[in-house]
């Protein structure tokens, strides 16, 4: 017991130490208001941590690495839903998620007030075929009740090696019994631009971005090369169902339609205030009208698009209210493999709207209802006008348009 009580000593002071120097660091303020509390908070939780190796009845579960992680993973759930700390397996996992393809049931999910919501299934995955929809709430995740997890324990279940089952129980608004479902988990192909189209009976180009990521932009200007050879005479984005992604992708989007140097978005933190301009120039014509179709999946990256187009009264919005993830997240990696992932700062429209939690209004609402959403599924095309009342609506928007503008002229 004493040598053991011995090691906890030295490696508290040798923890206390390291604190304070970074402490030191960072603020000088704090060292003169706060040391006293952080030295007592460090005594509590060495004392715990004795207490937990020296006491507790199953050995098994009391290495050191596994208290520091469980410690570090409590901090970071009292922060927000978004920053938590990552295991080096759950690093590996979010490196996916913007490189490659996974395993899982296809649908982006975040916690909202302590719920666990569904963003948006990805087209064509499990999750999607199953009809689960944007704002359905998930209750429980192969029977274990979601209330103690955090959002990257939630993830990490659903997730899995193709082929295998997951079982999930769904709280639906309107719907008054829990809905169950059992998916079977497959490789979900990240593709960020789809579905590109000019839409029947019209000179209207359409193209769907799921998340922007690496390849967006490129893939984007490819598709506006070949709208502009085919000379249309408006565009459609759909953003609906879009979690976000990665920023740069998004500015480099924006970039597009807007002049050089314009402001896209504010970021701004503790540390710096930054702003992200648009790079280069036009690769769609600015006389020609440009519509962007959202919804409550739309977060993050995609309210950033949304807003800076509307801000610079580049695009019309239509749809619904987006999800309202306004925050940014940066990953730090740290030496033994696992990673912080912190929010670090808010999103600002160019017209200085808070994107968090209040999300972006679109210009003309156009609302859909489940059994919108069901024949929309059923109808198996992405894209179809017959039964997506929003699309129906954008093409009458953007063709009255077209027809007042010809007249003018």
């Amino acid at each position: 017991m004493r040598k053991i009580t011995l090691s906890l000593s030295i490696l508290t002071a040798v923890l206390a130490v390291n604190l304070l120097i970074g402490y030191r660091v960072f603020s000088s303020e704090a060292e003169k208001t706060g040391a006293n509390q952080v030295f007592e908070h460090i005594d509590t939780m060495m004392r715990v941590l004795q207490l937990i190796r020296t006491k507790y009845v199953d050995i098994d579960k009391v290495n050191y690495k596994d208290l520091f992680y469980g410690a570090m993973e409590g901090m970071t759930s009292r922060l927000d839903p978004y920053s938590a700390f990552l295991p080096p397996e759950d690093l590996e996992a979010l490196m996916e998620d913007t490189e490659g393809e996974f395993g899982g049931i296809g649908i982006t999910v975040s916690m909202k007030d302590g719920k666990l919501i569904v963003v948006a299934p990805i087209d064509g995955t499990p999750g999607a075929r199953a009809g689960i929809q944007p704002g359905d709430q998930i209750t429980s995740i192969n029977g274990e009740p979601i209330l103690r997890m955090n959002l990257e324990d939630a993830i990490k279940l659903m997730r899995g090696k193709p082929g295998t089952k997951v079982s999930l129980t769904l709280s639906r608004p309107g719907v008054s019994t829990p809905i169950k479902l059992e998916l079977e988990r497959a490789i979900i192909p990240l593709q960020s631009v789809v579905d590109a189209t000019v839409l029947p009976e019209t000179n209207i180009g359409f193209v769907r971005i799921t998340q922007f990521m690496e390849p967006t932009a490129a893939s984007l200007e490819t598709v506006l090369r070949d709208f502009a050879a085919k000379n249309v005479d408006a565009l459609i984005i759909d953003l609906r169902r879009n979690p976000g992604g990665l920023l740069g992708s998004a500015v480099d989007v924006c970039s597009f339609f807007l002049p050089p140097d314009e402001l896209v978005v504010s970021v701004e933190g503790r540390e710096e205030k930054k702003e992200e301009r648009s790079r280069g120039g036009y690769k769609f014509p600015r006389e020609k009208p440009l519509l962007l179709l959202i919804d409550g999946g739309s977060a993050s990256a995609s309210e950033i698009m949304a807003g800076c187009l509307r801000d610079a009264k580049r695009a019309i919005l239509l749809g619904e209210r987006t999800f309202g993830k306004g925050r940014v997240q940066n990953v730090i990696e740290l030496e033994d493999g696992s990673a912080l992932k912190l929010t670090i700062a808010m999103y600002y429209t160019p017209s200085r709207r808070i994107i968090d939690e209040h999300g972006i209004q679109p210009d003309i609402v156009e609302t859909l209802t489940r059994e919108d959403m069901a024949a929309m599924m059923q109808s198996g095309k992405n894209v179809d006008p017959a039964t997506d009342p929003q699309l129906r609506r954008a093409i009458e928007v953007l063709t009255s348009y077209n027809v007042l503008r010809t007249k003018n002229n």
